[in-house]
């Protein structure tokens, strides 16, 4: 008789549900027995310029030195980034993308008799590393599909340990002012770790946006995570990191996997941080999208959340279960966030005009069948 290894894990992880990453071009092709090179996918929030010159030029002089580990303590990069940002070295944690930085702080900080914070439509890794660990999820209800600061705020007790926001947020785009997240950081009790999650911060120009690394020295309790997979085009190597106090990059240290940067993705950062050009590229072509796929829906006649992130979430007013189907089977993957809650939404990532171009002829073709 086999034994039931469910039951045997942690009570957590046996009600999570495995993340839904976006469909791959291959795993479609091989579906619906389509070329790979007429498929669009506008899924996963991915850079459409393919990575920086300067990355892959990094990325090949490293290629000889595969056998070697890499450097445990990422010291160039961690030394690029303090030199940035106007921080100290030891401020930085390096992750496997800013995905294994929330995993960290759950780790840390989080246990069963503690809870987090976090809005509802958030991004679903938020409840994941919590509950992962024990920990309970409290979920907060969303305002126009972002973050309630207030409810957020009065959502915390004595048993919270963290509270996750982002800003932009992931799926909805939705995002806070500097205002906003001064008065929610002077009134989060210190004992709270805040985390902004600022995946999409490089696509924010101007002041519309807070830069969370400005509110650092006045808030010990705030931890800043940001990643290398969408603006500097790097999401196949994974590297991410956070900016912090000292002391909280110290204690994520004590959890974090050895070598959990590779060398190529520590190269390939090093280089993409420096490369200015590609940086400005990403954002006008991120603009140029957005406006286009925003006109493309006004004439469609379909609303959307207003975004600064590289991505759009459109309302069809209806489940997308059909429609998404119908665009697949025309080789254009979106992404569904039924999983989120919203499942009269599709979230549309910004592709190259002939990408975008392409979506909205589909799906022009889709909602007039």
């Amino acid at each position: 008789m086999s034994c039931d290894f469910l039951s045997l894990a942690q009570p957590g992880v046996q009600k999570l549900s495995p993340y839904v990453p976006g469909k791959p071009v291959d795993e479609l092709a091989r579906e619906l027995d389509l070329d790979p090179a007429s498929i669009v996918k506008l899924a996963s929030n991915e850079n459409p310029l393919g990575p920086s010159p300067k990355a892959l030029e990094a990325i090949r002089a490293e290629l000889a030195e595969l056998t070697r580990y890499p450097d445990g303590n990422g010291f160039e990069l961690k030394s690029r980034l303090a030199e940035r940002y106007s921080v100290q070295a030891d401020q930085v944690t390096l992750g496997n993308g800013s995905n294994d930085i929330l995993e960290l702080v759950a780790r840390a900080y989080l246990a069963p008799g503690l809870n987090a914070v976090f809005s509802a439509h958030a991004f679903a890794v938020y409840p994941i590393a919590t509950q992962a660990v024990g920990a309970q999820g409290k979920v907060v209800p969303a305002q126009d599909y972002g973050h309630d600061l207030e409810a957020m705020l009065a959502a915390i007790d004595g048993n919270t340990r963290v509270v996750f926001i982002a800003n932009p947020n992931n799926p909805t785009g939705t995002w806070f002012g500097p205002q906003a997240l001064s008065d929610f950081l002077a009134r989060v009790p210190q004992n709270v770790l805040v985390v902004l999650d600022e995946a999409y911060i490089e696509y924010a120009e101007g002041s519309e946006l807070p830069d969370g690394l400005d509110y650092l020295a006045q808030h010990a309790n705030l931890l800043v995570s940001r990643t290398f997979s969408k603006a500097y085009g790097l999401a196949a190597l994974r590297v991410g990191y956070a900016i912090s106090s000292a002391q909280i990059a110290d204690v994520l240290n004590r959890v974090r996997q050895p070598f959990n940067v590779n060398s190529l993705a520590l190269a390939a950062a090093c280089a993409a941080l420096e490369d200015i050009d590609y940086l400005a590229r990403s954002r006008q072509v991120n603009d140029a999208g957005m406006a286009q796929l925003e006109a493309g829906c006004r004439a469609l006649g379909l609303r959307w959340i207003p975004s600064k992130g590289n991505f759009l979430c459109i309302d069809f007013a209806r489940d997308t279960t059909a429609i998404n189907q119908a665009l697949l089977r025309a080789g254009v993957i979106v992404r569904p966030v039924a999983g989120y809650g919203m499942p009269d939404y599709l979230r549309v990532s910004i592709g190259l005009p002939e990408e975008n171009a392409r979506f909205l002829a589909v799906l022009a073709q889709v909602l007039s069948a």
